[in-house]
């Protein structure tokens, strides 16, 4: 039994440890000292607080022993007290600061829900984190920065915690709670080709589906052939960021105005609410015109529908809504 305590003992953090031999300290001089002149200290309560007093050096001297042996235990205490209260706090501070190191440093876990994770740093995915944190759309977010080529965390905002590690292990997602995660950003890897940072991608959302099947994840893809792979593993949204780049570089060959226009848009889209709408049973059956004239009237502009896996931008008129329809509308 005395071996198991002791087992249990050296078990525990250092800082519990010495903590608990300094009020073991502190509990046995005050009670020796009340045994060995009561007239000075009345009580055991009296005793243990000459004992604090003296073990941390403050020294009040409202109760001070008047006799030799009672000074011999005194000196003992500072001997033995002072040391392990001040040990107890050195080691708080080292603890402190070594706990501030390993969060800077991607070393702890995160253990919130509902947040959003971020795979890779880069500049699409500082930009997507600095809309996030500064809370551009009303909403407060919180958000789990996985890199493995970053040493601390690069952004200043508190409710982004950074873990260093590679995206596709299983104990860096879990380290991330991937479980209870409400969605996954994979951003390509700017430091491989094109082609293996596309299969990067989706070894990484190979390893997340196989934690959390659930979880809606957004992949960015480089090449068009990996656009077939990544949703065969799993991505609920593919972003093709190259078929954007060529479709602006190519317009703007033709028309720069065009272009201007088409990025000014993108800009207003994000100081507004891009969003999709299902199609309820009172729109349904009546034609895209004609809900297009009653949303204006609530400052809803309806540009799209999309039906199954089809996106449909002004369909040509008459169309008709069904009510499996998702609405793409841009609230005022």
């Amino acid at each position: 039994m005395p071996q198991q305590l002791y087992y249990n003992f050296i078990r525990l953090p250092l800082v519990i440890r010495i903590l608990l031999i300094a009020l073991v300290v502190i509990l046995f001089y005050g009670g020796l000292i009340h045994i060995i002149e009561p007239k000075t200290f009345p009580t055991i309560f009296d005793g243990i607080w000459w004992a604090i007093v003296t073990a941390s050096t403050v020294g009040f001297g409202d109760f001070v022993p008047e006799t030799v042996f009672g000074r011999i235990v005194g000196i003992a205490l500072i001997l033995t007290g002072a040391g392990f209260l001040s040990t107890y706090f050195i080691s708080l501070a080292t603890a402190a600061v070594t706990r501030q190191n390993d969060f800077l440093e991607g070393k702890v876990q995160y253990k919130g829900k509902d947040h959003i994770i971020v795979i890779g740093w880069n500049e699409r995915s500082r930009e997507i984190i600095n809309a996030l944190g500064n809370g551009k759309d009303g909403m407060n977010y919180s958000i789990t920065l996985i890199d493995e080529t970053l040493k601390t965390n690069p952004v200043p905002f508190n409710n982004v915690h950074f873990i260093r590690g590679r995206s596709n292990r299983d104990d860096v997602l879990i380290k991330s709670n991937i479980l209870d995660a409400q969605k996954v950003i994979i951003t390509a890897d700017q430091n491989k080709d094109e082609l293996h940072a596309d299969m990067n991608s989706i070894l990484t959302l190979l390893a997340i589906k196989g934690l959390n099947r659930d979880i809606q994840c957004i992949v960015e893809i480089l090449t068009s052939e990996q656009a077939a792979n990544a949703k065969r593993a799993g991505a609920d949204e593919i972003v093709q960021t190259n078929v954007l780049t060529s479709f602006v570089m190519i317009n703007s060959i033709s028309s720069q105005e065009l272009v201007t226009s088409f990025l000014d848009l993108l800009g207003q889209l994000d100081k507004r609410k891009l969003s999709f709408q299902p199609a309820s049973e009172e729109v349904a059956n009546k034609t895209f015109a004609e809900l297009s004239a009653e949303l204006m009237k609530d400052g809803i502009l309806l540009i799209g529908v999309k039906r199954g896996e089809e996106t449909l931008v002004n369909p040509p008129q008459p169309f008709k809504i069904l009510q499996e329809d998702q609405l793409i509308v841009i609230l005022g």
